[in-house]
């Protein structure tokens, strides 16, 4: 298997980490928001809602007003994983959506593929 740095320029797997860890931090927070009011003092649930507090400002305006608010930062995490799995294919000009096959995910399946066997 080609290492991922052969295939994709190094700008792009930098944006897709970025973009990767804000989806999967927003996604942390929606999870741990089941168990959790924002407010804990619980220090993962402080990290999670410091980190995420402005995007989810900056996404204010288009967020739907039905939403509740424990599923605000999953509907801003879809903005990423669309960014990621369309927007950056098409702009890096794959001819199949998809192509770029989510870099960070598949560095940490390797990791863990190394690891159990």
């Amino acid at each position: 298997m080609e290492h991922l740095i052969t295939i994709h320029p190094l700008w792009v797997i930098v944006v897709d980490y970025v973009l990767g860890l804000v989806m999967w931090t927003l996604i942390g927070r929606a999870a741990m928001n089941l168990f959790l009011r924002e407010d804990s003092e619980f220090f993962f649930m402080r990290v999670f809602v410091r980190a995420t507090n402005p995007l989810l400002r900056v996404f204010r305006p288009i967020t739907p007003a039905f939403l509740v608010d424990p599923l605000v930062p999953l509907y801003v995490a879809w903005f990423f994983f669309m960014i990621r799995f369309y927007l950056m294919p098409w702009l890096l000009g794959y001819s199949v959506m998809g192509m770029l096959s989510f870099p960070l995910e598949s560095d940490i399946a390797q990791f863990i593929y190394k690891v159990f066997n």
